[in-house]
């Protein structure tokens, strides 16, 4: 476990850079919404929930898809260029003509790609957050005047070897506004391999312990509404958590895949808007099939009664859909659940994998990551 003093240290920093006031909209006392806030939730007796004031009575969201292409482990950096130099294009390419939107998506890995990588390699080549990269995505936002979202491999010095998965949020004036840890890796599920990626739930205990509950399933607060994101699939209980804390928007991506059912359905039950940013077909990505048939494309952007508002197709597109946030937020409220019905099966219940498994160790690759958790789960 890291030394307290440190840990109190770093949250202090987070508070201070990631801190954005939350208000009501129906008049409610602001509450802190960063990393380092003391309650996951709130409650209040209408039922809405903690939002900056609108800046705009409605918005345009893009969803840009784009190509996946792994960059060579052995020499990152040129290939990391090439991918930052095609994203900055797709970025010209939409404010070229036409509607210029607020909120420009990008898909899981628009910058490093994916491959069967060692840990060791995947660290050599994952992105520093703030760095380079979003330095110069910064930029276009800024010129735009736009909000910028993107998953990548990440890196961070507070956790030395540890390769996470993380979208980030560049807000209009350049700057790194928030960066959201994927929530958990689904286990069991693929044949000879299991992602080693290190996710909130993987290190539950200490990231609780360093950043607070708030950003165990954070909200960003922002004057177009408030924003999740995830790359996690098929997990109703994890959007409903984050609709309960108040999410708006629901910035979804994929890589190579995803149903449509629960994109759509996720957006109905909880009366939120939802994208999901896949890849686009990659001819070029050395590796790995094309694959336009079975798993590339098909982005889309939902409405709150599940009603598909936009969608891509197979190849590099922008789809875009204006968003009514205010009006939107009128009517709005949170989830209603019957939590008195389903706390006692809550409480009984466990996982067949456990939270922290990777605190202790961390796999070496895909391969040994499966020799590692064989023995982990909880059913037998």
């Amino acid at each position: 476990m890291k030394d307290t003093t440190d840990i109190r240290r770093r949250r202090l920093l987070q508070t201070a850079g990631l801190g954005l006031a939350a208000g009501s909209m129906s008049g409610g006392l602001a509450v802190a919404a960063t990393p380092g806030r003391a309650a996951a939730l709130e409650m209040r007796n209408d039922g809405s929930y903690a939002a900056l004031p609108l800046s705009k009575e409605s918005f345009r969201l893009a969803v840009v898809q784009t190509r996946v292409k792994a960059v060579a482990a052995a020499a990152p950096a040129r290939g990391l260029k090439e991918n930052l130099t095609h994203t900055i294009e797709a970025i010209d390419k939409v404010f070229h003509f036409g509607g210029r939107p607020d909120i420009l998506q990008f898909h899981e890995f628009p910058l490093t790609g994916f491959d069967v990588w060692t840990r060791k390699q995947a660290l050599r080549l994952a992105l520093e957050i703030p760095g380079e990269e979003t330095a110069a995505l910064g930029a276009k936002a800024r010129e735009y005047g736009c909000y910028i979202v993107f998953g990548s491999y990440a890196v961070d010095r507070d956790w030395p070897d540890h390769l996470l998965s993380i979208t980030t949020i560049i807000g209009p004036d350049g700057q790194v506004l928030d960066k959201h840890w994927k929530a958990r890796n689904i286990k069991g599920v693929f044949p000879g391999i299991e992602l080693y990626t290190t996710t909130v739930y993987d290190v539950l205990d200490e990231y609780r312990e360093m950043y607070g509950e708030d950003a165990v399933l954070p909200v960003t607060r922002t004057p177009l509404g408030n924003f999740a994101t995830s790359s996690a699939q098929r997990e109703p209980e994890l959007f409903r958590a984050l609709a309960m804390k108040g999410a708006e928007i629901f910035l979804r991506t994929a890589t190579g895949g995803f149903t449509e059912l629960d994109i759509k359905a996720c957006a109905m039950y909880n009366r939120v808007y939802s994208t999901l940013c896949n890849n686009a077909v990659s001819p070029d990505n050395e590796n790995f099939f094309a694959d336009a048939a079975a798993s590339a494309g098909d982005s889309m952007i939902v409405g709150p009664r599940g009603e598909e508002l936009a969608r891509a197709r197979q190849h590099e597109a922008a789809i875009s859909a204006v968003i009514p946030i205010a009006a939107f937020r009128a009517r709005r409220r949170q989830p209603t659940v019957h939590q008195e019905l389903y706390t006692p099966v809550w409480d009984v219940y466990r996982s067949p994998y456990g939270p922290n498994l990777f605190s202790n160790y961390k796999p070496t690759d895909l391969f040994d990551a499966k020799e590692y958790l064989r023995e982990k789960s909880r059913w037998r």
